[in-house]
């Protein structure tokens, strides 16, 4: 597992080959306000019962609104045997104040 900066995570996903899986582990009201383009919400509490749904294989980054959410996720997938996981440090927030001055916040 790794953690990558908004700006670094936004390098990446320009020049990788890579199609990673854009995971949000929000809740639904949080995804309403915000979202990165192509993520798909499964909030927390409810990934356990959805992880048999995602590809062990598949590079996955998590995403949520301060970077603490997703970095549990991002090592309860690394602890899975998912292969390639990245965790966005800062979350959403960072993504608005760093990346996307345009994209609401809460």
């Amino acid at each position: 597992m790794q953690d990558l900066s908004a700006p670094q995570l936004q390098e990446y996903l320009a020049t990788t080959q890579s199609d990673p899986l854009l995971l949000d582990v929000r809740e639904p009201w949080e995804f309403q306000i915000c979202q990165l383009e192509g993520s798909q919400l499964i909030p927390m509490g409810q990934l356990p019962a959805a992880l048999n749904s995602l590809d062990p294989q598949r590079e996955v980054v998590v995403i949520c609104h301060h970077g603490i959410r997703s970095r549990q996720v991002a090592m309860f997938l690394d602890y899975q045997g998912f292969r390639s996981v990245i965790n966005l440090a800062g979350g959403v927030a960072a993504w608005a104040r760093d990346v996307d001055r345009h994209m609401p916040t809460y």
